[in-house]
């Protein structure tokens, strides 16, 4: 080690000599090191800077150009970055400066509000428009720090991993990616997925916080590129003091050390590493252990057997409710622990009243013998009510889903109490929707098939020749008369381009009802925040319960903006017959 650490280091200072040479027998300014303004240039300035030296014959100085990205910079931040995003603009008809002329009191107002709700599927699909679409970061009372972890926060918070893979490959350049490259990274290792993990390192080469370095050099250990991580290291050691723990358990993996028993739970890869570097690893979870260590340890089978658990032990049972919850237990463990507790036939009988006269734990198990005995439709449902409300008081809303799910399915909903229909509904498993099919009325205009322009199979001029012809067919109609839906939908063929002939004007009345405001902001460009607003107004409302008044002025506001995707959406969603 310390040979190569000698070796490391002498290479260091070498290539470091042939950069000051160069740079005084040189005639020509270096620009790309802008030394006109700057007498002192720091080592890591000078190291970032390297790569303008071409060596390729020489492995080490290869390695040295490789380990650019672990050195931190502190010059590079979010001031240099001018665009931030996954969607291309034109996609969704919109525009890189789609915030740039927007009051960020305003942005984030809206980010705050949208954040405190449990968006609908289309509001999620407008913020996914708004805040993934390729643009210039604002900039008015709104830094780019504030704007990016809005970003982040919405990526974490939607969980979607390969939509996080992506924005983290389109925009590797960002310093302040650090916060959900953590979050990317450490899920897929408390997943016992390595692999997933280390790969985004290929993509996100230039990482700045200790801990994702310490991951970074922890791969190439795992990828068997040993000498790539010891020059890190050792790169890294002549910067900053490196973490004991870390340090220790790096020799050990290199093969410097022996094994030895050090465990830390602080932080996800520090436990990892405990694991890795003890053959005989043991850890007793507690009640409020991290979530993320309950998952890591049921991912890599080191939780003791549900069916070894002590029913007398009270510490030992809530640890299963809790890891339960957390999704380190399936559901049904659980519930077989229950099966084992003792009950006497009086307690079964009076369930309602002895159930108060337990712990917790044990009522919950009262209550779910109870229920396995129940065959009364009206006793079942009142018992799982009173299940599920045990969990929810114990903050274990997550326990008590598939298996009333089961319940629920045995019961006849033409046997479920009024006051238990809400309950029933929400806590059923619907059966997956099927598929419907779009059924053409050719005698109704927003049910014809000039819907095929929507769902991109029919050209403009064809549909606009479409359009006049069945126009035509209308005007002869003396009792015809054009529904809001029928408007929406010409309205939005019109906006797109297509020519409706002057003579069919009157067979509609069509007032335009954009407030002032949202007019003034599509104008002044400001195509983010409008967005924002629309996701608003739906908030935690599917399109097909939203009024149609509501629904007409969403389209309008759509068709001003050119956004035709989400337009189209929400008119194939509440146009067409369906069967």
């Amino acid at each position: 080690m310390k040979i190569l650490k000698l070796l490391s280091k002498f290479l260091f200072i070498l290539f470091l000599s042939i950069i000051f040479f160069k740079t005084a027998v040189s005639n020509e300014p270096v620009d790309i090191w802008k030394f006109e303004k700057k007498e002192n240039v720091p080592e890591e300035k000078l190291i970032e800077n390297s790569k303008s030296i071409k060596n390729e014959n020489t492995q080490e100085i290869n390695l040295l150009e490789q380990s650019q990205n672990i050195i931190v910079n502190n010059s590079l931040g979010t001031n240099n970055i001018k665009l931030a995003g996954l969607y291309d603009p034109s996609e969704n008809g919109l525009s890189i400066d789609m915030w740039s002329s927007s009051n960020g009191k305003e942005i984030k107002h809206f980010l705050e509000k949208l954040n405190s709700k449990k968006l609908s599927n289309f509001s999620e699909k407008i913020l996914d428009v708004a805040l993934l679409t390729n643009s210039y970061l604002p900039s008015n009372n709104i830094s780019s720090e504030e704007f990016l972890d809005f970003k982040f926060q919405y990526l974490i918070k939607k969980r979607d991993f390969e939509l996080i893979k992506n924005f983290l490959i389109k925009n590797s350049s960002i310093k302040e990616n650090d916060k959900i490259l953590r979050f990317y990274i450490d899920y897929y290792l408390s997943n016992s997925q390595l692999d997933k993990s280390c790969e985004i390192f290929d993509y996100v080469k230039e990482v700045t916080s200790d801990y994702l370095n310490n991951f970074k050099i922890y791969c190439l250990i795992d990828q068997n590129k040993k000498e790539e991580a010891q020059l890190l290291i050792d790169l890294k050691s002549e910067f900053e003091n490196i973490d004991e723990f870390f340090l220790n358990k790096f020799n050990i993996l290199m093969g410097y050390e022996e094994k030895d028993e050090l465990v830390s739970d602080k932080n996800i890869l520090k436990f990892h590493l405990s694991h890795k570097t003890n053959e005989n690893f043991s850890y007793e979870p507690k009640i409020d252990t991290p979530k993320f260590l309950w998952k890591y340890l049921s991912n890599s089978n080191l939780l003791k057997d549900s069916e070894l658990i002590n029913i007398e032990n009270s510490d030992q049972v809530k640890l299963i409710e809790k890891a339960t919850n957390e999704g380190a237990y399936e559901e049904q463990e659980l519930f077989d622990l229950y099966k084992r507790f003792q009950f006497d036939i009086n307690q079964l009988i009076n369930v309602n009243d002895a159930y108060k006269l337990l712990s917790d734990y044990q009522g919950r198990a009262l209550i779910y013998q109870r229920l396995l005995l129940a065959s009364d439709s009206i006793l079942k449902i009142n018992l799982s009510y009173m299940l599920n409300k045990s969990f929810d008081e114990s903050n274990l809303s997550n326990v008590f889903d598939e298996e009333l799910s089961k319940i629920l399915k045995t019961i006849n909903e033409d046997e479920i109490p009024s006051n238990f229909t809400k309950f029933y509904e929400q806590n059923k498993e619907s059966e997956k929707e099927k598929e419907l099919k779009i059924k053409f009325n050719n005698k109704i205009f927003h049910q014809s098939k000039l819907l095929n322009y929507f769902l991109n199979k029919t050209s403009l001029p064809k549909v606009e020749k479409e359009a006049n012809d069945l126009l035509k067919k209308i005007k002869k109609n003396k009792k015809y008369s054009f529904s809001k839906k029928d408007i929406m939908m010409i309205e939005s063929l019109k906006s797109d381009g297509v020519q409706i002939l002057k003579k069919y004007d009157k067979l509609y009345e069509h007032k335009p009802n954009l407030p002032v405001e949202i007019n003034s902001m599509i104008l002044n460009g400001e195509t983010g925040l409008v967005l924002l607003k629309i996701a608003d107004i739906i908030g935690e409302d599917e399109l097909e319960d939203i009024d149609l008044e509501s629904v007409s002025f969403i389209v309008g506001i759509l068709n001003e903006l050119n956004t035709v995707n989400l337009r189209n959406e929400i008119l194939l969603k509440v146009l067409p017959l369906k069967v």
